[in-house]
Formats: structure tokens, sequence, C-alpha cells
């Protein structure tokens, strides 16, 4: 036992870990292609634009997609708090603004015994499309804002439903056998 209580009953509450993972290489990949459909069905004449948009994967545009994988990464860690809390240790290393190029983000969560396998794939389901969305978002502002607005509605629907999946109902419901 975690000397964990249940607020209801009182008895002990049983957890259970999970770890989502997302590849940072597959991020990129869904990103890149979403952007070369972006780029292919923009109206032609305007090929510098088009070329910018196609490049989200090139050496010196991954820098940007990788903090913006950064940001949205926390930011779906923070949306999944009361499952992912970490107390700070007592010796923090010092945080800094480096660039940091994790092969994987991870996502550690301490589940109620009576969650959801699930609930657990479509969240990981939803935060990939998430993190593809939000970097699509960001570099579509920059090179073709014409279709920011459709992306940023796509990731603030994701964050959404990312919600709604936290909030589900978990236990069982317990029904009185007369109404009265």
């Amino acid at each position: 036992m975690n000397g964990l209580y249940c607020n209801s009953c009182g008895f002990p509450e049983r957890k259970k870990s999970a770890c989502l993972r997302f590849r940072r290489a597959e991020l990129i990949y869904d990103a890149s292609n979403y952007s070369y459909v972006e780029a292919d069905i923009m109206p032609e004449g305007d090929e510098c634009r088009r070329h910018q948009v196609f490049d989200i994967g090139q050496d010196g545009n991954v820098d940007r997609v990788t903090r913006v994988l950064n940001t949205a990464h926390a930011e779906c860690v923070e949306m999944l708090y009361p499952y992912t809390k970490q107390e700070i240790p007592d010796e923090q290393e010092a945080l800094d603004d480096v660039l940091k190029e994790p092969e994987t983000y991870e996502i550690k969560l301490t589940l109620p015994e009576t969650f959801s396998l699930t609930t657990l794939r479509l969240l990981e389901e939803l935060i990939h499309e998430y993190l593809v969305c939000r970097v699509l978002a960001d570099w579509m502002s920059i090179t073709n804002s014409e279709s920011e607005a459709n992306w940023e509605k796509k990731f603030t629907t994701l964050r959404n439903k990312i919600r709604t999946a936290l909030v589900s109902r978990t236990g069982k419901i317990r029904r009185k056998l007369k109404p009265f």
C-alpha cells in the first residue's frame, strides 16, 4: 500500500503505473507529411512560400519543431497533472533553455487501479495528434498564416478531448433499488 486513501470510503487507494511514449522521429514524420500536403494544395505561383511549408523537417527548421514539441509535451504533462505530478527533489539541478532533442517523449502516469486501458490508449492517440497539430499550428503561423487557424482549432479540440477522457467515469456506480 502506498499510504494514499480514498476520500469517499477511507480505504487505501491502489495505484498502477503507466508510461506513454512518443518517438520524436514519428512525430516529425507525421508533421512533415501534413506539411507536404499543405504545401501541395497551395496555389501555384508563390514557390518560395510553398518551399518553406514543405521544409518543416529540414536541418535548420527542425530545431524550431523540436522546441515546439518540447513545449507541447510539457503542456500534455501538465494537462494530465493529477496523474503526472512529481515532487521537486531537494537537490534540483538548474533548468536552462539549451535545446534538448529527446529521441522519445515520455509521460509517466500514476493511475487509479480502476483506470481503463481503453482510456489510456485513447489518450495515447489524442496526445500524439495534439503534439503534431501544435507543431503544425506553429509552423503554419510562420510559413502559411492562412492555414494556422485550422491547426489551432484542431489542437484545441484535441486538448478538450484529452481533458474529457480524464473525467470519464472510472468507478462503479451503486444504484438504489427503490427510487423513494
